[in-house]
């Protein structure tokens, strides 16, 4: 598997950007996850970058527990997404070799990919809700595509992906998208 970890760095920004750019009133607004508003979806990745340290250290889920269920992102989206950026994108630099997930103990470079698809994908969703600009960095699409394209059980696992759907053409991000079930 390619080790994706020096691409996590760019992504989580290119999220940032994203989240930084959501206009006031669209925050409720509806995106490709049927559950989740544009609040929700940010919230969403705070809850896992929040996470990311502690996975990354070597730290279970259990030993984790449950200090970061509930509401993450308060009154301030953009600020709850900056701090929980901020504590993982160091994370990822002389991480354990080997990390404990909702899959299980997983290789760091397994989880890398896994994150990047997520940023990758939400960062598309949330521009989708939040009426932004929806074209995605071209090498973040190739490796989120390639992964997502070997059938792992990130797109298998009950309730992570929507089901896929024809792709509108070939390039890869309307591919990528299509794959975890986004109609674009």
């Amino acid at each position: 598997m390619h080790d994706v970890r020096s691409l996590l760095p760019a992504a989580t920004d290119r999220f940032g950007a994203r989240v930084h750019a959501v206009p006031a009133e669209r925050w409720s607004s509806p995106t490709p996850c049927s559950e989740w508003s544009v609040r929700d979806l940010a919230a969403h990745m705070c809850f896992e970058h929040r996470w990311a340290p502690h996975v990354l250290a070597g730290e279970s889920m259990e030993e984790v527990g449950d200090r970061y269920d509930g509401d993450l992102v308060g009154d301030d989206p953009i600020r709850a997404w900056d701090a929980a950026a901020l504590r993982s994108r160091p994370a990822w630099s002389g991480s354990a070799a080997r990390v404990h997930t909702s899959f299980g103990w997983l290789a760091v470079e397994e989880y890398a990919v896994q994150m990047l698809v997520d940023l990758t994908v939400h960062e598309w969703d949330l521009a989708r809700g939040a009426g932004l600009d929806e074209h995605l960095d071209p090498e973040a699409v190739g490796e989120a595509l390639a992964y997502i394209a070997s059938d792992p059980i990130m797109l298998t696992g009950p309730g992570l992906f929507a089901s896929a759907v024809e792709p509108r053409s070939d390039d890869p991000q309307d591919r990528l998208l299509a794959l975890v079930g986004r109609r674009v």
